[in-house]
């Protein structure tokens, strides 16, 4: 009977050690899409994305489309709200420090066209979206997503 048990038990543990490890190493990552150039909004959006998504190991990524698009136009000077401004960091510093954290600031090309803006515009590290790049962000099983 001992013996029987003991087998089961090694039988057991063999099948649930792979589901067990999956559910532990794969995060979830996070997709976020940024419709707004509103500096509070974004600022509170790139925050989140920064300091709880990807500080924690989420994958993450940002998605500036629709008026977002000029959050990271270089040129563009940008005003903080709240706890962000005694920091003074501005949106595109918050760009950059997310980008050089390993995050991933994609821009909507037809967004870009339509704004008048092109990848000179941007601050270093933007992505120039295209469809295939996006879809490989928002299909993912793992990822969530998340609008501002």
């Amino acid at each position: 009977m001992r013996s029987l048990l003991t087998k089961i038990l090694i039988v057991l543990t063999l099948a649930l050690t792979p589901l067990t490890a999956t559910a532990e190493d794969g995060k979830a990552g996070l997709f976020i899409t940024l419709t707004t150039d509103d500096t509070w909004s974004a600022a509170k959006a790139i925050m989140f994305a920064h300091q709880k998504s990807l500080k924690n190991g989420h994958d993450t990524a940002i998605w500036l489309n629709v008026r977002g698009v000029y959050l990271a136009d270089k040129k563009r000077p940008s005003h903080i709200h709240g706890l962000m401004a005694a920091k003074g960091k501005s949106i595109q510093d918050m760009l950059t420090s997310f980008i050089a954290d390993g995050g991933t600031v994609i821009m909507c090309s037809a967004c870009s066209k339509a704004a008048g803006l092109t990848k000179a515009d941007y601050i270093d590290g933007v992505v120039m979206g295209n469809w295939d790049l996006t879809e490989s962000w928002l299909f993912r099983p793992d990822m969530k997503t998340l609008a501002w």
